[in-house]
């Protein structure tokens, strides 16, 4: 389930979470506190983290947010915010840093049952995870460990580094819909 941690309070405005939504560097915001953060700088870029400096791509809100008709203004700014900003390309750095962001929420919602992913996204993500791990653990390699030793296992982390980014790449661009006001 997709919840702001109860403890905490928002980073910005030190009080508890109004409309909290979370970033994609996995940090929690109050909807108004990240969108005034962004109107504060240039619109036409996205915002900084104020915690950890990196460009927000993405702002995830919460179930209970969308649900909230009191925060439509908030949803409203949070879709222009991803429209603008979500479906732009990113280096291979950027993707890298959101992968723990991004697996850990897949994850999350693959276990949940009341919540379900398009079935084609569902079927992708099972179909890279599992041909990687058969390549993994089979015995023909492009590199192979019997002659090569250590090194013989790039193949294999490479592999996996792969299957994890294409899973992360899907899961993004459902956020990114489900997220965007598409």
């Amino acid at each position: 389930m997709n919840r702001a941690p109860e403890n905490d309070l928002c980073s910005i405005c030190h009080s508890h979470f109004t409309a909290p939504c979370q970033a994609n560097c996995s940090h929690w915001f109050c909807g108004n506190c990240i969108m005034l953060v962004w109107r504060h700088g240039s619109t036409l870029q996205p915002c900084k983290c104020p915690l950890c400096r990196r460009p927000i791509s993405l702002l995830v809100p919460t179930e209970d947010t969308t649900r909230d008709h009191n925060d439509s203004t908030v949803l409203r700014d949070l879709e222009t915010y991803n429209r603008l900003f979500g479906g732009r390309p990113t280096s291979l750095v950027q993707r890298m840093q959101d992968l723990p962001f991004l697996l850990r929420r897949l994850l999350r919602e693959m276990m949940d049952p009341q919540r379900t992913l398009p079935l084609v996204i569902r079927a992708r993500v099972y179909i890279a995870m599992i041909l990687s791990a058969v390549y993994i653990v089979s015995p023909i390699d492009i590199i192979p460990e019997g002659i090569l030793g250590v090194v013989g296992l790039l193949d294999d982390l490479l592999i996996a580094l792969i299957c994890f980014l294409h899973v992360a790449a899907l899961y993004r661009s459902v956020l990114y819909f489900r997220h965007a006001g598409s």
